[in-house]
């Protein structure tokens, strides 16, 4: 049986994936466990956090990840394709992945070493869950315009603001934070980034109940907190090129993460006798799902091989929105009024309900479809 003493880091994808289907065959007793979806939100994550920790004991989530931040080493493209495996096998990857693909690069490459020597093996582990602190009333798509004040105070910053539509803020232990360190004119070029621990004394979470029943969004009120100063991430002044950073995680590793999912959603559907779906529906979707993976991937191989993705991160995070929201339209028409009304199908239907938002959240469409115009084909404003 593969264990972290025993795994040898993979030189290829094709060689990661082969090891990692061998070890979930030999491992299906003790994951049988974690097929299980359903629960209390408290409960999932709790689930998901042992998986994650089994499998980082295991190795497999180490891989593509540097010794000083709890991995294996390895090529970090290595990373993609566990979530992709786990679905194939029946096994729902952890809620932290995607925040594993999106933050922690951000906090390898501009933390101070010993706040990433300590804060990345943990959020590896699955003993840590963090949350991205970006946008605010009023600064969403605009992100240069946010106005979290951070003022330099004896040994660090204090932090008085609002942040919203925070994604899990009310489990989270940490958070990375975008506030305004420059003049309240100073756009991009007065913001900087911290790593903040979310007990800190100041910092309250309210949750936002969502039209599908979840409360997976919060608002966060900072009422002068103080961030010592060994949470500053790069410069001061310097926060842009670590949102950049982030963002360009977020629309491209996160998206392939998500296409895993709406891959498996859309299996459920075409494999569901009750639903009437067409063949040609299901194609249409199949194709969205393709390209996004194709892009995604690209994307991914891009950011293993250390190489800039820019603008085409657009690309990726329009045809995520895209792709997501035809599938849980063909889903609505295909399946029994239950899919609004509730149950059996009431999970088709909170999917249907926060796919409409996937066209704003993580940059809007009509954002995304100007950068592509202008940074990718050239048009004129």
């Amino acid at each position: 049986m593969t264990t972290v003493e025993t795994l040898m880091v993979p030189e290829t994808v094709a060689e990661a994936r082969t090891g990692f289907r061998t070890w979930l065959a030999e491992n299906r007793a003790p994951l049988e466990q974690f097929r299980e979806t359903g629960g209390e939100l408290t409960e999932i994550f709790d689930r998901l956090r042992r998986l994650q920790r089994m499998l980082y004991d295991a190795g497999w989530i180490r891989l593509g990840w540097p010794e000083s931040a709890g991995g294996l080493g390895g090529r970090r493209i290595l990373r993609s394709i566990i979530s992709e495996e786990l679905a194939h096998a029946g096994y729902p990857p952890p809620f932290s992945f995607a925040t594993q693909e999106v933050l922690g690069p951000a906090v390898a490459e501009f933390a101070p070493a010993e706040l990433a020597a300590v804060a990345l093996p943990r959020l590896l582990q699955g003993e840590e869950t963090w949350c991205q602190g970006f946008s605010e009333p009023g600064a969403g798509s605009d992100l240069a315009s946010l106005r979290l004040q951070a003022v330099r105070v004896d040994g660090g910053w204090q932090v008085s603001g609002e942040k919203v539509w925070t994604s899990w803020a009310q489990l989270a232990d940490r958070c990375l934070l975008l506030a305004r360190t420059g003049p309240s004119d100073s756009g991009h070029r007065g913001i900087s980034a911290f790593l903040l621990d979310m007990n800190t004394p100041g910092i309250t979470v309210s949750r936002l109940r969502s039209m599908n029943g979840d409360d997976e969004f919060c608002s966060l009120f900072f009422d002068n907190v103080v961030i010592p100063e060994g949470r500053l991430l790069g410069e001061v002044d310097g926060g842009w090129a670590v949102a950049t950073h982030v963002l360009a995680g977020e629309r491209g590793a996160a998206a392939w993460q998500r296409q895993i999912w709406l891959r498996s959603r859309l299996d459920e559907l075409a494999a569901d006798p009750a639903a009437d779906v067409g063949d040609d529906a299901i194609g249409e979707s199949l194709e969205l799902l393709t390209a996004l993976r194709l892009l995604s991937r690209r994307t991914v191989a891009r950011l293993s091989a250390d190489e800039p993705v820019g603008s085409t991160t657009s690309l990726d995070k329009l045809a995520m929105s895209t792709a997501e929201k035809f599938l849980f339209d063909v889903a609505l028409a295909g399946k029994s009024a239950d899919t609004v009304f509730g149950h059996p199908d009431e999970n088709w239907r909170n999917d249907y309900l926060y796919s409409r938002a996937s066209s704003i959240y993580g940059g809007a469409a009509e954002i995304q479809r100007n950068i592509i115009a202008e940074r990718l084909l050239g048009l004129p404003r």
